[in-house]
């Protein structure tokens, strides 16, 4: 399985961004996915998560009421989408964004960096003051 991030780049504070991950390879192996965040010198930060069916989601509560996250199951069994729409960015929610796929709980969304089998590359979000 294959985690591809994308999305991310330079906007004001106020303004937003869509960060997309296209999941390819043995996806029918995945269950909840999810979004984590990091800067330099801190541990990775859960974002969001959404379980396999898109009808259960989770956010942090720095994020809650500003961003969403959606996935997009219907495409060949070989590629899945997950989104995250990120709306009044903050300079706080400036890092690299990794999205994450779980391959064991596919009802629960999961909000912990351990529980996830696979990692994208990371998208840079840069949000000016």
């Amino acid at each position: 399985v294959q985690l591809q991030a994308s999305g991310g780049g330079l906007v004001q504070a106020g303004g937003s961004l869509r960060l997309s991950c296209a999941a390819s390879g043995r996806t029918k192996r995945l269950y909840s996915m999810g979004w984590f965040r990091q800067t330099p010198g801190k541990e990775r930060e859960f974002v969001s998560a959404i379980s396999w069916s898109g009808g259960t989601t989770l956010y942090s509560d720095s994020v809650k009421g500003r961003f969403t996250i959606t996935r997009d199951n219907s495409r060949d069994n070989s590629n899945n989408m997950m989104y995250l729409q990120m709306n009044s960015l903050k300079p706080e929610d400036m890092a690299v964004y990794y999205c994450a796929a779980d391959i064991v709980h596919p009802h629960v969304p999961v909000q912990i960096a351990l529980e996830y089998a696979y990692w994208g590359q990371g998208t840079l979000v840069t949000v000016s003051s």
